[in-house]
């Protein structure tokens, strides 16, 4: 059984990195919230123990030498005993002259404890949580007159923090019980965020898997401008593909056709009175035709369409050669052939491309027309334009784009795939070139070849 790995998954990678990443995040943030809470408890406690200060500097009086209460204060805790408030005074030496009744129950050290009054300065209060006691105590220091004397009194408040640590635990219960629902509530919408956010790239895959099974012919619809790169060139990826599997089925057929010319003189050969020495060279020429052939339908199936670099190529004897295979071919129409070309004309190009445009051409002329074809070709215009004529019985002017495309045939009670024209139309317009079709002066058909330089 074969089972997929969350990781290969976009969405699983993106919530496994959640599942760590998050818990951390509010790890941080639960601990930013508790301190913040606990930060203000004690700015709390330390207002209520400043107050409270505040209140027994108010209730005391001195009286020459030492410090007089009233027999009740108005913070009854002072008087319950391990109520959690306590207070107490000292004077300038450290000695105790006043404590609570609610403080009885603890030791003088916790009361005394790290009292310093030349370490404070009068009027200004010192708070600390003393956590081995599990007590907070304000201090603040004064100076009294009396008598035309200075006396100096530390006024300590204590209180206990179980009421701070309670709030805190339950603050901490609570901020861990919201964080968790958080973190869950997070990770579901972010899996419905995920899952919404990637549906473009889901689509693609059908898509994909649609063009795959041959349902469609390439990516459609609208995508995120993010993905629209992705389907624009992928959409030029499968047209360039489409492209080439047609070149190469075209290039086929293209060979087929290519090369019925030299098996046919070969063929005509057979009957014909040769020697055995011409009959070799004959067969030996039509064989290197061939495999010219074959090579240069190999490379036009994977070269591209922009116009192709070439040397200057002479198209009198080119079209020579094509005469002599053709006037063998169609021996028994003999047919009478004019010339009217100068020796100086040249095509810029591939030499097997001028090959193959004008076998097509000339083959189309000896196979349609009666007994007559007439070639010429000159320079016009910075271009070179031959024209290749035939006595046959024309093309209509309505049909003669029809026939310039692949598999199109007006005759078909002559042999033939029709594809002969389209391949010269698509050599020629790899050239930027063009290719007419018009009445000839015969009577048939002329065709009329543009080659700019």
């Amino acid at each position: 059984m074969n089972i997929k790995s969350p990781l290969r998954s976009l969405q699983g990678r993106l919530l496994i990195a959640s599942v760590f990443v998050l818990p951390v995040v509010l790890l941080i943030a639960g601990l930013a919230l508790s301190n913040a809470y606990h930060y203000s408890l004690e700015n709390s406690v330390k207002d209520r123990l400043q107050l409270q200060v505040y209140l027994l500097l108010g209730a005391v009086e001195l009286k020459e030498d030492h410090i007089r209460f009233p027999e009740s204060l108005h913070e009854p805790r002072y008087e319950q005993i391990g109520s959690g408030l306590y207070a107490s005074i000292h004077d300038q030496k450290g000695n105790l002259l006043w404590r609570s009744l609610s403080s009885v129950l603890l030791d003088d050290p916790q009361l005394s404890e790290a009292i310093n009054l030349s370490g404070l300065t009068t009027g200004e209060p010192l708070f600390e949580h003393m956590s081995e006691a599990n007590l907070y105590r304000f201090q603040l220091r004064i100076i009294w007159e009396s008598g035309g004397q200075e006396k100096s009194f530390l006024f300590t408040v204590m209180e206990s923090d179980d009421l701070v640590v309670r709030d805190i635990k339950a603050y901490n219960q609570q901020i861990t019980l919201w964080l968790s629902i958080i973190f869950l509530v997070a990770l579901l919408a972010q899996s419905i965020i995920l899952s919404w956010g990637l549906t473009p790239l889901r689509r693609l895959a059908r898509d994909l898997k649609q063009i795959e099974s041959g349902h469609s012919e390439q990516l459609a619809g609208s995508y995120p401008e993010e993905v629209e790169p992705v389907t624009a060139n992928l959409n030029g990826l499968i047209e360039s593909e489409r492209k080439q599997r047609e070149r190469y089925r075209n290039t086929l057929g293209d060979l087929a056709h290519s090369l019925k010319t030299p098996l046919a003189v070969m063929r005509g050969a057979e009957h014909e009175p040769h020697e055995l020495p011409e009959y070799q060279a004959l067969v030996t020429e039509q064989v290197e035709r061939m495999d010219q052939i074959v090579q240069y339908q190999l490379a036009r199936a994977v070269k591209s369409q922009t116009k192709p670099l070439g040397k200057a190529v002479a198209v009198v004897p080119i079209i020579e050669r094509m005469l002599g295979a053709l006037g063998k071919v169609y021996r028994n129409k003999q047919m009478q052939v004019e010339t009217q070309l100068a020796d100086s004309l040249t095509f810029y190009g591939d030499e097997r491309d001028l090959m193959e445009v004008l076998g097509n051409i000339l083959e189309n002329a000896f196979k349609y027309g009666h007994s007559s074809v007439s070639i010429s070709g000159t320079y016009q215009h910075s271009e070179l334009k031959l024209s290749i004529c035939d006595d046959g019985p024309g093309v209509s002017p309505e049909m003669r784009q029809m026939i310039l495309q692949r598999g199109a045939r007006l005759d078909t009670s002559i042999q033939g795939q029709g594809i002969g024209l389209s391949v010269a139309t698509d050599i020629i317009s790899s050239y930027q070139g063009q290719l007419e079709v018009k009445d000839s002066p015969l009577g048939g058909t002329c065709f009329i070849i543009h080659f700019p330089d």
